[in-house]
C-alpha cells in the first residue's frame, strides 16, 4: 500500500487566479480530514470545477446489507456518515472556491440550488427495487445530459471493467471519466469534498487533471488510497 504522502502535491501558496497545470498523470492531493477545513485553505474561485458526491441525508451508510463488517474486503460496517445532508455553509464554501460545480444528489436538497438547465442524469439501466438512476446539478449553462452505464455497485455488462467495491455508494470510474471529458479540460484544478471510494481520483489521474480531495472517514480513506495505488499502477485503465 502506498502512503497518503505519495499522493500529496500541495502548493505552498495558491495564486489568486488559477493557471492551467500541465497535464500529467498522478497529480492527486488526497487528504484525510474535514472538507470544510480543506476549502478554507483556498482563495475564491481557486478550482475550475468541483465534482462532489456529498451525503444525501437518507441514512444509506447505516442500512444493513446482510454483509460483514470490513469495508476493506467488500463488506461494509454500519456507519452514520449519511445521517444528515450538508449544511448551507458547505454549499456557500463550495461555490466560493470553485468556478463551476457538479453536485450529485442535489435533488435531495433543492433549497440550496437555483433553477438550472444543466442537470445530469446517470441512467443505471437498473431494474426491480433499484432506482433508475441518479441526478446531479451542474452550474453549466447547457442542456440536460444523460450518461448511460449499467451499475449496481459494479459493472454489469463488460466484466473486464468490473471494479473493486470498497464503499456502499461507490460510483464507477467511467462516470467520472465521462464528466471530465464533457465538463473539464486536462490541466484544470478539480475539487472533490468527499473522496469515498476514490473513483474520481482514478479518473482524474488518467485524464490529466489536478485533483484536491478529502475524506473524513479513516477506513474509507485508507481503502481508497490503496485502491487508487492499485489502479493507477496499470499501464492503461481505458483501452482504446
Amino acid at each position: 500500500m502506498i502512503a497518503a504522502e505519495d499522493f500529496t502535491l500541495a502548493p505552498e501558496s495558491a495564486p489568486a487566479e488559477p493557471e492551467p497545470i500541465a497535464a500529467a498523470p498522478g497529480t492527486l492531493d488526497l487528504r484525510h480530514g474535514d472538507c470544510m477545513d480543506l476549502m478554507r485553505e483556498f482563495p475564491d474561485k481557486h478550482f475550475d470545477l468541483a465534482i462532489v458526491d456529498p451525503p444525501y441525508g437518507i441514512g444509506e451508510g447505516s442500512r444493513s446489507r446482510g454483509m460483514g463488517t470490513s469495508c476493506m474486503s467488500g463488506d461494509y460496517a454500519l456507519k452514520s456518515w449519511d445521517k444528515a445532508p450538508p449544511s448551507a455553509q458547505y454549499f456557500h464554501e463550495l461555490r466560493r472556491v470553485s468556478r463551476h460545480q457538479i453536485v450529485w444528489g442535489a435533488n435531495y436538497y433543492p433549497q440550496h440550488f437555483t433553477a438550472s438547465m444543466g442537470w445530469i442524469f446517470w441512467d443505471k439501466m437498473a431494474s426491480g427495487d433499484f432506482s433508475d438512476g441518479e441526478l446531479a446539478f451542474s452550474s453549466f449553462d447547457r442542456g440536460l445530459r444523460k450518461f448511460t452505464f449499467a451499475w449496481m455497485g459494479m459493472r454489469q455488462g463488460n466484466m473486464a471493467e468490473k471494479e473493486d467495491r470498497i464503499h456502499p455508494t461507490q460510483k464507477p470510474v467511467a462516470l467520472y471519466r465521462w464528466l471530465l471529458e464533457n465538463y473539464a479540460k486536462p490541466g484544470q484544478r478539480i475539487l472533490d469534498t468527499h473522496l469515498g471510494s476514490g473513483s474520481h481520483a482514478i479518473a482524474c489521474h488518467y485524464f490529466g487533471a489536478h485533483l484536491t480531495a478529502s475524506e473524513l472517514d479513516a477506513d474509507y480513506y485508507a481503502a481508497a488510497c490503496a485502491r487508487i495505488a492499485r489502479e493507477t499502477a496499470q499501464t492503461t485503465l481505458f483501452p482504446a
